[in-house]
């Protein structure tokens, strides 16, 4: 891992945006860029239209004058307002000993730029949730779900709060989303440190399939070095994580993205976006 993008906008989980991003730049010594994107919708204002016909051609003039003005003042207030959500990110990044970044800003729409940026980053960072946090506490922010499906980087989503990583739970399905994230193991000996999880959650303890994938997993982790501690749990996967989570006081859970078919995803929901909702602990996502 050599490039870490962390997505900012400024909001109240931004600050762990940068501080899990220094936490993965310190691991494996990687470069960051901070990307805030001015939303343009914010510096456009209402348009008059011809209003000459019922207001009058000099009133109407003014009108469009003033408009003007604002707008340019908006333009103003915005680029000062990045101006100190990235001074904000350059600071917390120094406190978290991280002397070498890039800062950036964008005026446009955050889907729109984001792989302009993202194609030579080895991981996203982004908030849970945006600006409104405080008033959609049950729901994700509007870019997560186009970002990480989109996205064929991992993305780390970072909760309001911030723990040191101790702990990893790798939420493993034998997909290839899922061994995606043990070739990432593999390549980064750091986490050998660290206490390993591996889960695999099936209908029913029984289940040959799920057996089998947690044996070829716990294989796979053991040749390459690592000791982590297998579990099967039966049960939905939501719940089956959630509670595994709770119990053994997991910091960081790794795990695959999007395993049904669009459509599905969209009569009942994905797994991938119910976990990442009701969690209290980074997600990192891997497709």
């Amino acid at each position: 891992m050599k490039n870490i993008l962390l997505c900012t906008d400024g909001s109240s989980f931004a600050e762990n945006v940068y501080k899990y991003g220094a936490w993965f730049a310190n691991q494996f010594h990687a470069h960051i860029n901070v990307l805030f994107v001015t939303d343009i919708r914010s510096q456009k204002v209402a348009s008059t239209g011809n209003l000459s016909g019922s207001i009058g051609l000099g009133a109407s003039e003014n009108l469009l004058n003033e408009l003007v003005n604002l707008e340019h003042e908006k333009a103003k207030l915005n680029n000062q307002r990045a101006r100190l959500i990235l001074q904000n990110a350059a600071a917390t990044l120094k406190a978290e000993g991280i002397e070498y970044f890039k800062l950036t800003n964008k005026t446009g729409f955050l889907v729109d730029c984001f792989h302009e940026f993202a194609e030579n980053s080895d991981l996203i960072v982004l908030g849970k949730r945006g600006e409104a946090a405080d008033f959609a506490s049950g729901h994700l922010g509007a870019n997560i779900d186009r970002i990480i499906r989109s996205s064929s980087k991992p993305c780390l989503v970072t909760p309001r709060e911030f723990k040191p990583i101790e702990r990893i739970l790798v939420a493993y399905d034998g997909s290839l989303s899922g061994k995606k994230i043990l070739q990432f193991l593999e390549n980064s000996p750091v986490f050998q440190s660290l206490e390993i999880h591996l889960l695999t959650v099936a209908k029913s303890n029984s289940d040959q399939t799920a057996i089998v994938t947690l044996n070829e997993a716990q294989e796979w982790l053991y040749t390459v070095g690592f000791e982590p501690v297998f579990s099967l749990l039966e049960g939905e996967p939501e719940q089956a994580i959630a509670q595994y989570v709770q119990e053994n006081n997991i910091n960081l859970l790794m795990m695959g993205a999007y395993g049904h078919s669009r459509i599905r995803n969209l009569i009942i929901g994905s797994t991938t976006t119910q976990i990442i909702r009701s969690s209290n602990i980074p997600v990192l996502v891997f497709r």
